[in-house]
């Protein structure tokens, strides 16, 4: 027990792998405890690196806001560069046109004056591969890979500084114009991995909004007026992004400045916010016009300005009530674009990494519930989340809606939500079961335009009880479904007396067996069709002519086949309970298992 307690310790203060080793090796029968410490060591690491990742993302963001110096912002991001990535040395160049040279910008790390002066012909070096393919490349020993044009005044640099393994990554800007390069690179050989260059180009595009902001800047300095109204608007967005605002407050700060109405919308139409009068979504030319001048375009009384990164669609912004825009507010209203761009891809790498928290958990939750019950408390507390409170679970399916989308408008409504066994599944503070589903159908179904099925059960405590409860809100949506009711919500109460044979005991297979069983088994034995035949019986009420209509037979083959029906039944099958029970198993024989 001491043993074991010290390889708590040491984990709890941080020690690395090598520490928990040692620890482990001394005594062999702490196996698989110092197996375990080792895992949640790596993950703990895992976890550390990515939250420092994300944080330098998030105060890059910052530099964006708070610097209208490009050259300081760029300092910060080749710095950020060079710690994260763990190199010896990170530069940026960029790309004169008019020169045909690439010439160095900001370097850190850097010992050599030759290196930080040395200026490069288009498409030489690394950076001539990366700017023409607008890709990154990686070169683990670069005096040794032949994928690119070596020349001498390169290779002198590169020596010189004494590297070995160079990253680099393009900064584009509208679409595959690449402007520059950003660099990470070791004295040694090294292989960099695909997250480090994530991270490079994400530092990357930081790097290219800095210089397209410089620019921007410098095209509205003659114009004093409308340069002041676009550094106050600037600083009163970028103001938004440092104090954490969203979407729908660049949708109002922008409606007040452009004195019009703004709406802003997803990749695919859905509104995202909306500030003034209602705005019309963009029709998909007017939206692709815009994607691919880089610009904002004009419609009948509205502006219409995409929003993407780099090449990725991620919506628009539309400016209705100005038919006409100055230069200088035209460029506002696409700097609208860009910070909505910005703020959308800090959301979803904000929103990706607690997802992927939040859907582990969920899935634990409900395919293992007993295996350490106290372990997903305190997971789930450290979202947020009590498990020991009520609460109700709800199973969402949409059959046109993405379930990326359904689990994205859900989650408001929820203390957890994600996708689970092709469902989305939330959990919810208990109140009314049946309300609360049918209340979440129909706001859903608003939501994302299309018919939304909910299924729900509880209240429930404690992981056990949700997943059971998970269970029976299962077996309720399949029953909204096989009962025609898409697009509606209920609970097994809600169901009446079909929620009874849903319950957490209810035997759905034994019970249509009891029912239909002998029928069941003659039609799968001889291929014949007397359940089909029982069901237009009884939807036609028990009149012989309706139900040889619906199955486009003679009578007589009713007749007979019904017959046959009876000699497996019984006798008594058409009697008020015998038929009632029928009647339910050919409803529920969808739902069998």
């Amino acid at each position: 027990m001491d043993d074991v307690l010290r390889l708590l310790d040491l984990l709890a203060g941080g020690a690395g792998s090598e520490q928990l080793a040692e620890a482990g090796a001394a005594n062999p029968d702490l196996g698989k405890a110092t197996e375990l410490a080792l895992r949640i060591s790596a993950t703990l690491s895992a976890h550390r690196r990515r939250e420092a990742e994300l944080t330098a993302l998030f105060d890059t963001a910052s530099d964006l806001a708070r610097l209208h110096d490009p050259d300081a912002v760029l300092r910060s991001i080749v710095r950020r560069a060079r710690t994260l990535l763990g190199a010896d040395v990170s530069y940026l160049s960029l790309n004169d046109e008019a020169a045909g040279r690439t010439y160095m910008r900001v370097t850190d790390g850097c010992v050599s004056q030759l290196f930080k002066e040395v200026a490069l012909g288009m498409g030489e070096g690394i950076g001539g591969l990366v700017a023409q393919t607008a890709r990154p490349y990686a070169s683990p020993d670069y005096f040794r890979d032949r994928r690119f044009q070596h020349t001498s005044p390169i290779d002198d640099a590169v020596r010189d500084e004494g590297l070995a393994a160079i990253l680099g990554v393009p900064l584009s800007l509208g679409g595959r114009e690449v402007i520059g390069v950003l660099y990470a690179s070791d004295r040694t050989p090294r292989e960099f991995t695909p997250d480090e260059v994530a991270l490079l180009s994400s530092l990357a595009d930081h790097a290219a909004i800095a210089l397209d902001n410089a620019r921007l800047l410098e095209e509205i300095s003659s114009h004093s007026a409308a340069m002041h109204r676009a550094e106050e608007a600037h600083d009163r967005l970028m103001d938004l992004v440092l104090r954490g605002g969203d979407v729908p407050d660049v949708a109002a700060a922008v409606a007040d400045v452009l004195h019009g109405a703004i709406g802003l919308f997803d990749a695919e139409g859905g509104e995202l916010a909306r500030a003034g009068a209602a705005v019309s979504a963009p029709r998909a030319e007017a939206v692709a016009a815009s994607r691919a001048s880089g610009r904002s375009v004009a419609g009948e009384d509205t502006w219409v300005c995409a929003v993407q990164a780099g090449p990725e669609p991620l919506g628009s912004i539309v400016l209705a009530g100005r038919p006409e825009l100055l230069d200088a507010d035209r460029r506002l209203f696409e700097r609208a674009a860009v910070v909505t761009a910005l703020l959308l891809m800090l959301r979803r790498s904000v929103a990706k990494a607690e997802d992927e928290v939040r859907g582990e958990l969920l899935t634990d939750l409900l395919t293992a519930p007993e295996r350490n019950p106290g372990a997903l408390v305190a997971r789930a507390a450290r979202l947020g989340v009590d498990l020991a409170e009520a609460h109700v679970v709800l199973v969402a399916h949409a059959e046109t809606v993405s379930r990326s989308r359904l689990a994205m408008a859900a989650a408001r409504h929820a203390v957890l939500a994600g996708s689970h066994a092709d469902e989305v599944v939330l959990l919810s503070r208990a109140e009314d079961t049946s309300a609360l589903a049918s209340r979440l159908a129909a706001e859903l179904g608003s939501m994302v335009d299309s018919p939304v099925t909910v299924g729900a059960a509880g209240p429930a405590r404690g992981p056990s009880a949700i997943a059971e409860a998970h269970a029976e809100a299962v077996r309720c949506l399949r029953a909204l479904l096989a009962l025609g009711r898409a697009g509606e919500g209920a609970s097994a109460d809600g169901l009446g007396f079909l929620g009874v044979l849903l319950g957490d005991r209810a035997d759905l297979d034994g019970f249509v067996g009891r029912a239909l069983g002998p029928v069941l088994e003659y039609d799968a034995r001889r291929g014949t069709e007397l359940v089909r035949t029982l069901d237009a019986y009884f939807a036609a009420g028990g009149q012989l002519n309706r139900a040889k209509q619906a199955l486009h037979v003679h009578v007589n083959t009713v007749v007979q086949r019904l017959e046959r029906v009876g000699s497996l039944l019984g006798e008594d099958w058409q009697s008020p309970s015998r038929a009632l029970e029928i009647q339910l198993a050919l409803r529920l024989q969808p739902l069998r298992s």
